[in-house]
């Protein structure tokens, strides 16, 4: 279960996390608690993890649109969730889920 897709999948996921961190808290002013802000980051981490249980065998186009899928669908339960008060962070959460799709094809697929 832990592949090398896996650890490419988190390891962008958690990256791209602390970025979402810095862009609420630029955006908001500072003024967000840290539970928002881990939860923001958590988001990111679990789109990495569910990208990494998947199968990255497929042509580049289709995994990309499968991570905007899947970036759209664990986004906006994290959106949802927040009173629908981010929506600039509901976009990035797709845009996230392709970027993490991407490194994930990139990073994991056999080297000859």
């Amino acid at each position: 279960m832990f592949t090398r897709r896996m650890a490419v999948s988190l390891i962008a996921g958690a990256i791209l996390g602390v970025v979402c961190i810095i862009g609420a808290t630029v955006r908001a002013g500072g003024g967000l608690g840290a539970v928002y802000l881990f939860a923001f980051w958590y988001n990111r981490l679990l789109i990495g993890f569910v990208i990494g249980l998947l199968d990255g065998q497929k042509k580049l186009p289709y995994l990309l649109l499968r991570g905007a899928v899947i970036g759209l669908v664990v986004s906006f339960a994290f959106y949802s969730s927040t009173g629908f008060g981010d929506p600039v962070g509901f976009i990035a959460g797709i845009v996230y889920g392709v970027l993490i799709e991407g490194a994930a094809f990139w990073f994991a697929r056999k080297r000859s």
